[in-house]
């Protein structure tokens, strides 16, 4: 896999100009298209940090089917939380910060600590990935900031959709569709075709000279999961304290490990 070649940079640059190597190669348009989509990407991953919203969040899976009001705090790298409200206030705070998750319940006054993980971030917010992977999906990024310093390996127009593909090392695909040069669908192909999962945004809208997408729907086939979440008032960068992201326990909360707490708290999450 190759970096950008000066030629292609210079094409997307002048948007179909005029190439600035020194012969001129024929233009294939198609592909400077492609490469065009995915360098507007990168630019955008350089300046997109964090996100703050209150939300609606759907849940269909194996623990039923059910909404919930939320509100979402996520910034780059893997710094999340999420409050899950009830009619009485807040039912439970979900807070990672790089490679820890802690879990506040109010009606019991307990605060559980664990790693991390996707299995944890599915659990309690619904969200099978580990935290760097989750806070670029809620961002509207495409799943690693890497694979955008080189061009994609292949690309197809599917409907008004243009998908560039991006083949890794270790066999997995990903794939990433554009509207009107808005992102709106990233899909991840495992080792030997099996479905990852699949993400796809709509209803795009101006912040602050940046367009950002309202809508976020994202299905999980291994954990027969989708989650739509719908952004109500989004905040772009915005600031965002570092004590946020790390719950601290109050007067006579109970301590607990992760594993220690109840089905119930946890099916509230």
């Amino acid at each position: 896999m190759h970096a950008w070649p000066a030629c292609v940079l210079a094409a997307i640059i002048a948007a179909g100009g005029l190439s600035a190597c020194a012969v001129q190669p024929v233009v294939n348009v198609p592909e400077v298209q492609a490469n065009s989509l995915a360098f507007a990407l990168a630019a955008r991953d350089q300046r997109l940090d964090s996100l703050q919203t209150p939300a609606v969040m759907e849940y269909s899976g194996a623990n039923g089917h059910f909404k919930a009001r939320e509100q979402v705090i996520v910034r780059r790298p893997a710094s999340l939380r999420v409050e899950a409200m009830s009619p009485l206030g807040v039912a439970l705070v979900v807070a990672a910060d790089g490679g820890e998750v802690a879990v506040f319940d109010p009606s019991k006054n307990t605060l559980a600590r664990g790693a991390a993980t996707a299995a944890t971030l599915d659990r309690f917010a619904r969200i099978p990935m580990a935290p760097q992977q989750a806070v670029r999906l809620l961002l509207g990024l495409s799943p690693d900031s890497a694979m955008l310093a080189f061009p994609p390996s292949g690309w197809n127009d599917q409907g008004d959709m243009k998908v560039l593909r991006y083949a890794r090392p270790d066999g997995t695909t990903d794939e990433l569709g554009f509207s009107e040069r808005h992102l709106v669908l990233v899909r991840s192909e495992l080792p030997g075709g099996k479905a990852g999962y699949e993400v796809r945004y709509s209803d795009y809208r101006d912040i602050g000279g940046i367009e950002f997408p309202y809508q976020v729907e994202a299905s999980f086939p291994a954990t027969g999961t989708t989650v739509k979440l719908r952004y109500e008032r989004p905040i772009i960068d915005g600031n965002i304290d570092d004590s946020l992201f790390v719950l601290s326990p109050g007067p006579g909360t109970k301590q607990l490990k992760l594993s220690g707490l109840s089905a119930a708290a946890a099916a509230r999450g």
